[in-house]
């Protein structure tokens, strides 16, 4: 099975965090799942690092990437074909970010590791 992280997800991984759900935590470690991370939550993390609203995180592209490999996660770069499913998906959600996990999630046939319930209205399978 293939996951995709949402960035509260891997945040929350991160920090060893107990608002992550066990269902998510025992999925990120079976050894038959593909675990994601997409470039997004980079972008969403450096936005929030910058707000002064995140801290902890690598502010840097290398050890951003170390930390995701370091995990056992890949990175998921985004494409023109996520890029324009997340702009003309007619679900309702605002935010940008979560509109391109979704979409990531669908083209690459992943289950988005969320406790959003929000992103149910997208259709793909959402795991909490």
């Amino acid at each position: 099975m293939r996951l995709l992280l949402d960035t509260h997800a891997l945040l929350w991984w991160w920090a060893d965090s107990p608002r992550l759900s066990n269902a998510a935590r025992h999925a990120m470690v079976d050894a038959d799942c593909v675990v994601l991370v997409s470039v997004a939550s980079a972008w969403e993390i450096a936005i929030k690092q910058r707000r002064g609203n995140l801290s902890g995180v690598p502010a840097e592209a290398a050890p951003f990437t170390r930390q995701v490999s370091a995990s056992g996660f890949e990175l998921l770069a985004i494409t023109l074909e996520h890029a324009m499913l997340a702009g003309y998906h007619p679900a309702e959600h605002r935010d940008p970010f979560d509109r391109l996990l979704a979409a990531q999630a669908e083209i690459e046939g992943a289950v988005l590791v969320s406790c959003d319930a929000a992103l149910d209205q997208f259709g793909v399978r959402r795991l909490w």
